[in-house]
C-alpha cells in the first residue's frame, strides 16, 4: 500500500488558518469529517486530546503528528496540512509546528495501514524530505513527493536485503557496521503504537549507522511486538534502550544495563541513548523488580502522582469484577422481585456475581495489583494474600488498599536488604527469599495491626453511613456528584467512584446509595452539553452542534468523558456549569433515598434502582441546570 492511498488529496490543507493548537486540531478534524473519513468528530477529538494529554505529538523540527485509533474512524486516513506562520503545538523543541499529519486509524482493521503509517513516520526523519514538503504548494506536489520518496525507500530496503551476507530473515538484519564489536538493543513504544513508535525506531537505526554501532530495535506498535529481540541478542548487547511511554516486557533484560526513557528521547536524543547503552552507562535491571536507578520511562511524576498511578492500577484490574459481578447481582435483584429468593436463576446469578463469585475477588485483586505496580511481580502474591486477609477480617476496602501498598513497599525494602547478598544467591531471590519474607512480613502486619485497625474503621464508616440523617446524606451526595464533573475521568472523578465502590462492596443497607450519586453525577456533563448545543445553537459551531448530539447517547450510558472536548475548549464555563448540575443530581439521589445496585450502565440499569423514575428525574434536573447555565453563560459566536 502506498502512503498516498491514506493521504488523500481531498483532505489536504495547504494553508492552515489555525493559530492555536486546539484550533489546528479542530481544523484537521473538520477536514476528516467533511470527507466522511470519520463518523463521530467528538469522540475522535476526545481520543486525540487524551493522547495529547500523555505527551505532545509535536515531535519537533516543525512537525506535529496528532493521532488516534478509535471506532470513530471509518477508514484509515492521514490528513496533511501546512501552516506558513506555524502553530505553537507544545512541541518537544518548543518551536512552532508547520507540517501536520493527523493520523486516523480505525479499530479492528488489518495491519496494512499500520505498516504504511510506520513508513510515513520513518520518512519524516529525513530533513531534505521535510524541506521539500515545506516548499510544496499543491496536493499534487505533496502526493508526488511521497510517492517518489516511498519508492526510493523500498528500493533501498530491497538492496539491503539482497546485499546482506547474513542468513537471517530481513526483519532480523542488524543496522550498523558489521565489523564493529559494539552492539546494543532497543525497544520503542508509544501509548497508541501508531507514529512515535516507528519514528523512534528509525531515528535510533539512523544514528547507530552514523556512529558505526550495531543495533536491533523491537517495536511495540498497535499490532503488538514486532522484530522481537532474541535471548542471544539481549545476551550479547552492551546495553538496552527502552524508549517507551507504556509498559513493555522487562524481565528478559535482567542483569543488563537498561536505559528507560520516554519515546520522544528515542527520536530527539538517539545519539545520547546509544552512547550510554554502548558504554553500559545505565542502571542494572533486576528481574524481580525495577532497576536500581532510573524510574520507569517517562516517570517524572510527584509522590502523589505515583500513589495515584499505583491505586489506579489496582482499581482498573478490579473494575471488571465490580462491573460484571455487580450487574449480575442487580439483575438477580430484579428477578427476585418476580420469582422470589428461592428461584434457581436468582440463586445462580447471586452465586456468580456475589460473595461466592466475582465479588469475592474484589479486594484481593485490588491489593495484588496495587502491590504489583509498586514492587513488580514479587509483590503480587503477598498483596493478594493481604487483600484476602482484609476481606476475611472485615477490614474491607480500606484494609485492601493498605495491604496493597504494604506488600509493594515491603518488596522494595527486601530488595535493598538482600542487595548485599552474594551474586550466587541472585537466583534464589525471586523463587524463595522474596516470596517467603514478603508474605511473612505482609501477613504479620496485616494480622496484628492493619486488620484490627481497618476492620474497626470500615465498620465505623458503615455505621456512620447507616446513621447519617437525610441532610448529611444529601451533602455527601452533592460532594460526590460534583466530584464526578470536576475532571471528567481524572483523579477527582476516580476518587468519588472509588469511594462509592468501597461502600458498594461493604455490608450494610447503604449498598447502592453512593453509587446512585456518582452515576447521576457522571451522567450529567455529556447530557448538559447535548442540551446546550441543541437549544443554544447560536453559541456553538456547526461541528460542535453535530457533535453534541452524540453526547445524548454518551450521557445516558454514563460515559462522562464525552464532555471532555467541550471542557478543553472552554474549561471555565463548561466545568463550572457541569459541576453545579452534577452536584444537584448527586444530592437529589440521596434526598430521595435512591439505591442503584449496579456500578455501571447509566440509563440501562435505571430499572434496577429502588426508584427508576426518581433516578431519571434527578439526572434530568441536573442536566437541565447545567445545560441552561452553560447556554446562558456562553457568548454567541458573533461576539467571540
Amino acid at each position: 500500500m502506498k502512503i498516498t492511498d491514506l493521504m488523500i488529496k481531498e483532505t489536504m490543507i495547504m494553508d492552515l488558518k489555525a493559530t492555536t493548537k486546539e484550533a489546528a486540531i479542530d481544523e484537521l478534524i473538520a477536514s476528516l469529517a467533511g470527507s466522511g473519513r470519520i463518523n463521530d468528530p467528538v469522540q475522535f477529538k476526545e481520543m486525540i486530546l487524551l493522547r495529547e494529554a500523555q505527551s505532545s505529538t509535536g515531535i519537533g523540527g516543525g512537525i506535529a503528528m496528532p493521532h488516534a485509533k478509535t471506532r470513530a474512524v471509518n477508514e484509515a486516513t492521514v490528513v496533511f496540512a501546512k501552516s506558513a506562520a506555524g502553530v505553537d503545538f507544545a512541541s518537544l523543541d518548543e518551536e512552532p509546528a508547520q507540517l501536520f499529519f493527523m493520523i486516523a486509524a480505525p479499530e479492528g482493521a488489518g495491519n496494512m495501514h499500520l505498516r504504511t503509517l510506520a513508513s510515513l513516520s520513518r520518512l519524516l526523519i529525513e530533513s531534505e524530505f521535510i524541506e521539500a514538503l515545506m516548499k510544496a504548494s499543491t496536493p499534487d506536489e505533496v502526493s508526488a513527493l511521497f510517492d517518489a520518496k516511498q519508492a526510493e525507500q523500498e528500493a533501498k530496503e530491497k538492496e539491503n536485503e539482497s546485499g546482506s551476507s547474513t542468513k537471517q530473515a530481513p526483519e532480523r538484519v542488524i543496522t550498523g557496521n558489521p565489523a564493529s564489536s559494539n552492539f546494543v538493543v532497543a525497544v520503542t513504544a508509544c501509548p497508541t503504537g501508531i507514529a512515535h513508535t516507528f519514528m523512534a525506531e528509525d531515528a535510533l537505526k539512523k544514528k547507530a549507522l552514523e556512529m558505526g554501532v550495531n543495533i536491533r530495535v523491537e517495536t511495540n506498535g498497535s499490532e503488538g511486538a514486532q522484530n522481537v529481540l532474541t535471548e542471544d541478542e539481549i545476551r550479547r548487547a552492551s546495553g538496552v534502550i527502552i524508549a517507551a511511554d507504556k509498559n513493555v516486557e522487562m524481565a528478559r533484560f535482567a542483569g543488563k544495563p537498561v536505559l528507560q526513557r520516554p519515546v520522544s528521547d528515542g527520536i530527539r536524543k538517539s545519539e545520547e541513548l546509544i552512547t550510554k547503552a554502548m558504554n553500559g552507562d545505565a542502571p542494572i535491571y533486576r528481574s524481580e523488580g525495577r532497576s536500581s536507578g532510573d524510574a520507569p520511562a517517562g516517570n517524572s511524576s510527584s509522590i502523589g502522582g505515583k500513589i495515584y498511578k499505583d491505586l489506579m492500577n489496582g482499581i482498573s484490574h478490579m473494575l471488571p469484577f465490580v462491573v460484571g459481578g455487580g450487574i449480575l447481582l442487580a439483575i438477580s435483584f430484579l428477578f427476585e422481585q418476580v420469582a422470589g429468593v428461592d428461584n434457581p436463576l436468582v440463586k445462580l446469578l447471586q452465586t456468580i456475581g456475589g460473595g461466592d463469585g466475582a465479588f469475592h475477588f474484589l479486594i484481593p485483586i485490588l491489593a495484588g495489583f496495587i502491590a504489583l505496580s509498586i514492587g513488580d511481580r514479587p509483590a503480587l502474591m503477598p498483596g493478594m494474600v493481604g487483600g484476602y486477609m482484609a476481606l476475611n477480617s472485615n477490614a474491607g476496602f480500606l484494609g485492601g488498599l493498605a495491604a496493597g501498598f504494604l506488600a509493594g513497599y515491603v518488596v522494595i525494602l527486601l530488595r535493598k536488604v538482600f542487595a548485599g547478598l552474594p551474586k550466587t544467591l541472585d537466583g534464589l531471590k525471586p523463587i524463595l527469599l522474596y516470596p517467603v519474607f514478603s508474605l511473612l512480613i505482609t501477613g504479620g502486619v496485616m494480622f496484628y495491626l492493619f486488620d484490627p485497625v481497618f476492620s474497626w474503621l470500615n465498620e465505623g464508616l458503615i455505621d456512620i453511613l447507616n446513621d447519617l440523617g437525610t441532610g448529611n446524606m444529601v451533602i455527601l451526595g452533592i460532594i460526590l456528584g460534583g466530584m464526578m464533573a470536576i475532571d471528567m475521568g481524572g483523579p477527582f472523578n476516580k476518587a468519588a467512584y472509588t469511594f462509592a465502590i468501597g461502600v458498594f462492596t461493604s455490608s450494610g443497607n447503604t449498598n447502592g446509595l453512593m453509587m446512585a450519586a456518582v452515576m447521576a453525577g457522571g451522567m450529567v456533563p455529556p447530557l448538559a452539553i447535548a442540551l446546550a448545543t441543541t437549544f443554544f445553537k447560536n453559541k456553538f459551531t456547526e461541528t460542535e452542534r453535530k457533535s453534541g448530539v452524540t453526547n445524548y447517547v454518551l450521557g445516558l450510558s454514563f460515559i462522562t468523558e464525552g464532555a471532555i472536548p467541550f471542557a478543553a475548549a472552554d474549561p471555565l464555563r463548561v466545568l463550572t456549569s457541569c459541576i453545579i448540575g452534577s452536584a444537584v443530581a448527586g444530592g437529589l439521589t440521596q434526598l430521595w433515598n435512591i439505591n442503584v445496585p449496579a456500578p455501571h450502565g447509566g440509563i440501562f440499569v435505571a430499572a434496577l434502582s429502588s426508584n427508576a423514575l426518581l433516578f431519571i428525574l434527578a439526572v434530568l434536573i441536573g442536566a437541565v441546570i447545567s445545560g441552561l447555565t452553560l447556554g446562558l453563560w456562553k457568548r454567541p459566536l458573533k461576539a467571540n
